[in-house]
């Protein structure tokens, strides 16, 4: 069996041609057509098309079966304890952010849904009308003051920014719970993960692959959603110029 830094450097070589190969059929709109927000849209469209081919050939097929196989309760339910497994991140992200008494509720969302919820299986927090948060790193960065950032398509992981990416892997030495799973059990559970994650966008795939530009369609669904989010539901619009610093 081969090890993971040589299954890791596999995976670089590959994305590196393909990327080669779709550079050159890539229509990037004109650098001073472009959004203040996606000035990298040459390199994040050969990405996204690297990422997708991937998608068709593995992934969404393996999601397909995952979909057939496993009945809509029993998703529900894996869908709810992975939902929970992370949540101890939601937690630390709201102390971090200033907001103790939603950080507690938290707790207390986890800490019942860990328990009565069978690990997270059954969602009763919400059946008791606790409220629920979905924060992360890239959130709290947000609300430190980095407030608008440029879009960054990563490869394998999709659709970020310039400040979502590298929060990423503060989420991720900070998934306390997540990581005790993953040292105690290895990576197959993260593996479901994936496959139950893309199985819930399956419903999805007809409006995408009909949109006029699925990129565009992709990048600015996913950023209306982030913004959503950062401003906590408040249209907020962006601090255009804050692009242009950003890259100085």
């Amino acid at each position: 069996m081969k090890s993971l830094p040589n299954l890791l450097w596999a995976g670089f070589l590959l994305l590196a041609v393909s990327l080669l190969t779709a550079c050159s059929g890539i229509k990037a709109t004109p650098p001073e057509a472009r959004s203040p927000r996606d000035p990298w849209e040459p390199y994040n469209r050969a990405m996204y098309d690297f990422n997708r081919g991937l998608d068709r050939a593995v992934l969404r097929p393996v999601a397909r079966g995952y979909d057939w196989l496993t009945p809509a309760p029993v998703q529900r339910g894996i869908g709810n304890a992975f939902t929970n497994l992370h949540y101890p991140i939601v937690v630390l992200n709201l102390a971090l952010q200033g907001r103790p008494k939603d950080s507690g509720l938290a707790l207390g969302r986890f800490v019942v849904n860990s328990t009565a919820g069978v690990a997270g299986v059954f969602d009763v927090a919400t059946r008791l009308d606790m409220p629920t948060f979905r924060e992360d790193f890239g959130q709290t960065l947000a609300v430190w003051g980095w407030r608008d950032s440029r879009y960054l398509m990563l490869p394998l992981l999709g659709p970020s920014t310039l400040r979502d990416g590298p929060a990423r892997a503060v989420d991720w030495q900070t998934d306390i719970a997540g990581n005790w799973v993953r040292d105690e059990v290895g990576y197959g559970p993260m593996v479901v993960e994936v496959v139950d994650t893309r199985a819930g966008f399956l419903d999805q795939e007809h409006a995408l692959e009909e949109a006029y530009d699925e990129y565009v369609f992709v990048r600015d669904a996913w950023m209306q959603n982030r913004d959503f989010l950062i401003s906590n539901g408040q249209t907020v619009v962006p601090d255009y110029d804050s692009f242009i610093d950003e890259g100085e």
